[in-house]
């Protein structure tokens, strides 16, 4: 099966490097397609959560702490992040007004530089991913807990939960048109229109490492069970920076606390992996990388458009956590999103 799309309007990056990048990702061959035939089987209306539901762990950065996320009923529209040890602070919308870094992992602040979230990305990809549009997260401090089934914990926190319907029709955005943005390492993003009266979401999605993750390329359109295969998707480091974490890494704040263990992430060397990978293929192969990159952290960036529900098509190439909060903070920059 063939896939080819346009280069949209370049918002930033090299044309020539992104028209290279481009003919790179045709030619690479597609490994998974999971397509919906018909509803994609979210909620027509607006919803939230039916009540509160709590999920504990072992902190993402001090791994020694119990952390906790509370999922409570949004009443205000959208999602935001509650520091409950923080009482003077205003809740942190979930926006890409409120993208503090995207360096190593994507880190929403608001106010006070005490004011934040580590790694949301793993908890915001769950807006989109299970169709929720008003949603609290409260959270005693700014570092989220880490689990070994990456966020399926925090997926079935949600379901006991429940999602419940509010009285409004729920609000689905678009691209005016076609946007592409590259970056520096022969990545890119292209966002492509929805078509008219088509309230769904594509991704197209690959990812190209030298090591025994090799090529992989995953098609599918966003489900409810399309998003709680890639939950289960873990975190995937190479030996080599996990090996970095447990010497060197001991010396910097960044690395010295870092919850990662042979449960919680996939290691990868060069010819194989260190640990057992989920998600196989048939032939044995497999896609955990894909599925994880496509699910958890590129729609956690498409997540934070905080206007509506975005359908239409995403095409993703080698890029990052950077990469994709650049091109939402383009999409407000250039007034580029409208209602559809």
């Amino acid at each position: 099966m063939s896939f080819t799309y346009p280069i949209g309007r370049i918002v930033a990056g090299d044309p020539q490097r992104v028209r290279t990048a481009v003919e790179r990702f045709h030619a690479q061959a597609v490994d998974h397609v999971a397509f919906c035939s018909g509803e994609t089987g979210y909620s027509p209306r607006r919803t939230t959560l039916g009540r509160r539901e709590s999920v504990s762990g072992p902190g993402t950065f001090t791994r020694r702490a119990l952390r906790t996320l509370t999922f409570a009923p949004g009443q205000h529209p959208g999602w935001w992040i509650k520091r409950t040890d923080l009482d003077e602070q205003l809740d942190v919308g979930v926006s890409p007004r409120n993208i503090w870094t995207s360096q190593r992992n994507i880190v929403l602040r608001s106010g006070s530089p005490h004011n934040y979230l580590r790694m949301v990305e793993h908890i915001v990809a769950l807006r989109l991913g299970l169709g929720i549009d008003d949603l609290v997260v409260e959270t005693g401090s700014g570092d989220p807990p880490l689990f070994d089934r990456s966020s399926l914990d925090l997926v079935e926190a949600v379901e006991r939960a429940g999602i419940i319907e509010r009285d409004e029709p729920a609000r689905y955005v678009t691209v005016k048109e076609p946007v592409t943005i590259g970056g520096d390492r022969g990545d890119f993003i292209t966002i492509l229109p929805a078509e008219k009266g088509v309230r769904r979401l594509r991704l197209d999605c690959a990812i190209n490492f030298s090591s025994v993750i090799g090529k992989q390329r995953l098609v599918y359109d966003l489900t409810p069970e399309t998003f709680r295969t890639g939950a289960f998707a873990r975190t995937n480091a190479s030996q080599a920076q996990r090996a970095l974490a447990l010497t060197v890494g001991l010396l910097f704040a960044d690395t010295r606390n870092l919850g990662y263990t042979n449960q919680n992430i996939l290691i990868h060397g060069k010819k194989r992996y260190l640990n057992e990978p989920h998600l196989l293929q048939p032939d044995g192969r497999s896609l955990e990388p894909v599925w994880h990159r496509a699910t958890l952290d590129l729609l956690a960036a498409l997540a934070l458009i905080d206007c509506g529900r975005l359908a239409g098509t995403v095409v993703s190439y080698r890029a990052g956590h950077t990469l994709d909060c650049r091109l939402m903070t383009l999409l407000y920059r250039h007034d580029l999103l409208t209602t559809c």
